[in-house]
């Protein structure tokens, strides 16, 4: 049976069509798919996002866990508050997870993780944990909290209105901070391409947040917008984009991946050798039809895959993330089969739109 959010009867009230996705029940829209998608590209939106997990890692050696197990280093994190976005590897360099890492306090992390892997990824760090006989940091699922993600140019400002006195906590934060605010944690931080906060909130207070966002002019919107529009910020998704059989070179991912020297962690040795022939990159229909996840690509360096496809309201085109030969330069003509029909896609750099800006 899938599990609900705190909020799971405000959907049903507001008419939301509601999905199954990894193991829970969530709303995919509240009518308009489009018009969610283009509310938050140019003024705001929010998004019931309690599926994604909080884990605390608190307690000696903590540190020195998340420096083994993450790609990217915690070191990064000077003070209360900082985050970082990071990949848990496999010993093959393969992507376990994407997730993001918080400093609460020496020795005090918050991760957030994609549900669909919150359990291996327990199991994951647990066992990583036996590894390093000096380190012995509690590992702490919190299933009391919730999230609710607040994105868009006006999102902030919207936030602040709801939630008399969050300006003075979170005005300054800069991207991937967070702030406590009363009883919740305010993260700048967001899947969709825009500003905005994501809100980790108690699950008795997750109600009460949502109306007063609601009363302060923000409409909620669904997994589908939520889709397309990370997929216009050219954001990957756990599963599509990459997935343990991919290391973060060719997920366009490389960014994420800290090679400090004097630091090991699991998959490093794998990374520094790895094939790096193809490459994530962003593919922009010029035929007819929609590109969708799993079709080829052909292109005169060798074959791809698209990995994942849809139509983009911003850009009115059929876009896709596509795992291509590396040797394939941008603004190359390449071909997927749609129906049976030989379609032209030209190849771009991602991602296609940022902070409500075409960039292709």
């Amino acid at each position: 049976m899938s599990q609900k959010t705190p909020l799971h009867a405000h959907h049903l009230a507001a008419g939301a069509r509601m999905v199954e996705f990894a193991g829970w029940e969530l709303p995919v829209h509240y009518g308009s798919q489009l018009e969610e998608h283009r509310r938050v590209r140019r003024e705001h939106g929010m998004f019931d996002v309690s599926h994604m997990r909080v884990i605390d890692v608190q307690g000696s050696g903590a540190s020195a866990l998340l420096r083994r197990v993450l790609a990217n280093t915690v070191d990064k994190l000077r003070q209360a508050g900082d985050g970082l976005y990071s990949c848990m590897l496999n010993p093959d360099g393969g992507v376990l997870d994407d997730l993001i890492a918080f400093r609460i306090e020496e020795e005090d992390y918050r991760l957030i993780v994609n549900a669909g892997t919150a359990e291996q990824d327990i199991d994951w760090l647990s066992r990583q944990r036996a590894a390093l006989p000096d380190a012995h940091p509690t590992l702490s699922p919190r299933r009391d909290l919730g999230m609710i993600a607040v994105q868009g140019p006006c999102a902030r400002e919207a936030v602040w209105r709801a939630l008399p006195g969050s300006l003075f906590a979170t005005e300054r934060l800069n991207r991937f901070q967070a702030a406590e605010f009363e009883d919740m944690t305010i993260c700048r931080t967001g899947y969709t391409g825009e500003d905005g906060f994501e809100l980790i909130v108690p699950g008795s207070r997750m109600t009460a947040v949502w109306e007063a966002l609601s009363s302060a002019g923000v409409l909620p919107a669904g997994l589908g917008a939520r889709d397309t529009l990370r997929l216009e910020a050219g954001m990957n998704l756990y599963g599509a984009d990459m997935d343990a059989s991919t290391h973060p070179y060719e997920s366009n991912l490389g960014w994420t991946v800290d090679l400090t020297a004097g630091r090991d962690f699991v998959g490093r040795n794998a990374l520094e050798s790895c094939d790096r022939s193809k490459r994530l990159t962003g593919l922009i229909l010029e035929g007819r039809g929609v590109l969708r996840h799993g079709m080829p690509v052909t292109t005169a360096q060798g074959d791809g895959l698209i990995t994942s496809g849809s139509f983009s309201p911003t850009l009115n085109a059929s876009i896709a993330l596509a795992r291509l030969p590396s040797a394939v330069s941008p603004g190359a003509t390449v071909s997927i089969t749609i129906r049976d029909l030989a379609q032209p896609a030209r190849v771009t750099p991602l991602p296609f739109v940022r902070n409500g800006k075409i960039l292709v």
